[in-house]
């Protein structure tokens, strides 16, 4: 540590190479039985010293500016966090579907789509799929990693959301803002809830748990019974988590207290998201996950062909699909949708026109998409379309071509956020199993001289831009019941040439101007009035390093503040008379700062 804090006192910062040959040479001194040091090593050290040993911390001689250079050159995984934000993923207890997709695994001991071997399923099982303790151990790793954890996103996995009863949705909900809300206390309560499980028999070790459900997961794989029937019998109220079902219940007044905590804690929760389908999309369940904070909503579509969506036992209608999206754009939500290629019944080609209509039609056009080829899991209705050839993988070469078309297809103010899932490779039976698809596809597409518009691949992240590089840049499109305002700083506006290899962005907003005859027609149905606009999303890169001189990331530089003040002008010049803004529980302080106040289930600001 010591040759580490002397090399950053001399040149300021450590890359990767310069830290190696530190850590080569101080382990060729160590005794072969002594535990040799490794990057994701030392900055666990060196926060165990400050924390349990301050008189060896202090004579380090460490002022802030030489810490935060030793995080930046510790730091494990930088791109986690390159927008500022740390994001916590949680995973719902195993629970029976309403729906039954041929394509998705029934792994008994996880919420239907979801399989043991996922990291993110694999902490929840270890943590008795509490929330607290999911949230407690994955904000020690993301500290231990280097990463900041004032600003954390909430990803709520676990099938379909509205599927669990609305006391055990408050109940999780209260408990994940209450793990953040808790600070150092955290670890001593989550140490006692791990023992009360433990204390009720509940096992959590990975070969315990798969024995246990060995004898009905063999049944549910060769088609003896059902899913939701090994669930009833695993998990129902005659089982030991039947039991815990009766305490797992919360008040939305307990959970606004958390709520009210969480405002001024150190680590604010600036966006809650969770996963459903669109057929539970409705103005009841909309108003419950506003009360419960939620901000995004990440749905299931896979498809826009009627029959496609049918052969895959997936029971939505596209007219059930318009109005999902027509109400989550209402309500402001932030929409992150599944689409998914080489379903059984469909074609390369089928695939593409599919997509190029979802990206580009008015009633769909989503924020975000992750955009994943369909793989065989061993024990869904896809096995048999296998074993007859009616389904078969794309070869690779099938697979780049279509998710190349599709990169290609999607504009600049939508996101592909993923391209894989987290399945492990031996539990895929057949389908693409490189974790680097995206990459593959990201080249295929410089090569063949096209652009990328969409907003990942355009994201500062890690790099280096200066404030003077920037312009404000807009992007108007229509959907079903809203006018969009995509406002963007970009190093580039719109239909100019690139003086680098691409634009970056370094931060966006998203405003809506809700049609007011469709707010009329359903008056006193919705939670907003005749004219109101609405922001749906302001995101800045908090690693758009060096924005001039004021500090490292743009979330220093006013640059939201000024999104914001261009989207009421946007608004107030096409007649809206107040704005909202769908803001997140850590998130309400700025808005009142920039003269929001709160208002019913979001914050208002009169124009």
């Amino acid at each position: 540590m010591l040759d580490i804090l002397e090399e950053l006192r001399r040149t300021g910062s450590l890359d990767d190479k310069a830290l190696a040959k530190i850590i080569h040479r101080h382990n060729k001194l160590l005794a072969e039985n002594r535990r040799h040091y490794s990057k994701k090593r030392l900055l666990p050290y060196y926060l165990k010293v400050k924390d349990t040993d301050l008189r060896r911390w202090e004579s380090w001689g460490i002022d802030e500016v030489l810490e935060n250079q030793l995080f930046k050159a510790l730091q494990v995984k930088p791109r986690r966090t390159a927008s500022g934000v740390a994001t916590i993923t949680v995973i719902t207890k195993p629970w029976k579907c309403s729906s039954n997709c041929i394509y998705c695994p029934n792994d008994l001991r996880m919420p239907k789509s979801y399989l043991s071997d996922e990291p993110a399923c694999q902490r929840a099982e270890r943590n008795f799929f509490d929330p607290y303790l999911q949230v407690v151990s994955r904000l020690r790793a993301l500290t231990h990693m280097g990463h900041p954890t004032e600003k954390i996103e909430l990803i709520v996995l676990g099938g379909t959301w509205s599927d669990y009863p609305k006391s055990y949705q408050t109940w999780f909900v209260s408990e994940l803002f209450r793990a953040l809300n808790d600070g150092e206390a955290a670890e001593m309560a989550a140490n006692e809830r791990r023992r009360s499980y433990k204390d009720r028999g509940l096992p959590h070790l990975a070969e315990d748990l798969a024995g246990n459900v060995a004898p009905l997961q063999n049944e549910v794989d060769h088609g003896k019974i059902s899913y939701n029937q090994a669930m009833t019998q695993l998990y129902g109220k005659d089982s030991p988590w039947g039991g815990l079902a009766c305490e797992q219940d919360a008040s939305l007044d307990e959970l606004h207290r958390q709520h009210e905590i969480n405002e001024g804690a150190r680590h604010r929760v600036v966006g809650l998201v969770i996963e459903t389908r669109p057929d539970t999309i409705s103005i009841g369940n909309l108003v419950l996950l506003r009360e419960l904070g939620c901000t995004k909503i990440q749905m299931g579509i896979q498809s826009l062909d009627p029959k496609i969506l049918a052969a895959n036992g997936r029971d939505v209608g596209l007219d059930t699909i318009h109005e999902a999206f027509d109400l989550l754009r209402i309500f402001g939500f932030k929409i992150h949708a599944h689409f998914m290629v080489n379903l059984y019944g469909a074609t390369p080609e089928k695939d593409k026109q599919d997509y190029l209509r979802f990206v580009t039609e008015k009633p769909y056009q989503p924020d975000e998409v992750k955009l994943y080829p369909c793989a065989l899991v061993k024990g869904t209705g896809l096995c048999a379309h296998y074993a007859d050839r009616s389904w078969q993988p794309y070869t690779e070469e099938e697979l780049l071509d279509v998710l190349t078309a599709d990169t290609i297809a999607t504009p600049p103010f939508m996101r592909i956020s993923r391209m894989i899932r987290d399945i492990s490779a031996h539990d895929i039976v057949a389908g693409n199993k490189k974790t680097n698809l995206r990459q593959l596809v990201e080249n295929t597409v410089r090569e063949s001289g096209n652009p990328i518009s969409e907003i990942r691949y355009r994201e500062i992240s890690t790099e280096e831009a200066s404030v003077e590089d920037l312009v404000l840049d807009s992007i108007i499109y229509e959907t079903g019941t809203t006018h969009e305002h995509f406002l963007q700083w970009a190093t580039v506006q719109s239909g100019q040439t690139l003086l680098h290899d691409r634009e970056r962005i370094a931060g966006f907003l998203r405003l809506s101007l809700p049609d007011q005859d469709y707010i009329r027609k359903n008056r006193g149905c919705l939670p907003i009035g005749l004219g109101e606009a609405m922001i749906r999303e302001v995101h800045i890169y908090g690693k758009a390093a060096k924005l001039h001189s004021l500090g490292e990331g743009a979330q220093h530089q006013g640059l939201g503040r000024q999104l914001v003040e261009k989207a009421c002008g946007i608004a107030k010049s096409q007649g809206y008379s107040k704005v909202n803004v769908i803001s997140a529980v850590g998130t309400r302080k700025y808005y009142r700062s920039l003269g929001f106040t709160d208002k019913g289930l979001y914050q208002q600001r009169t124009l």
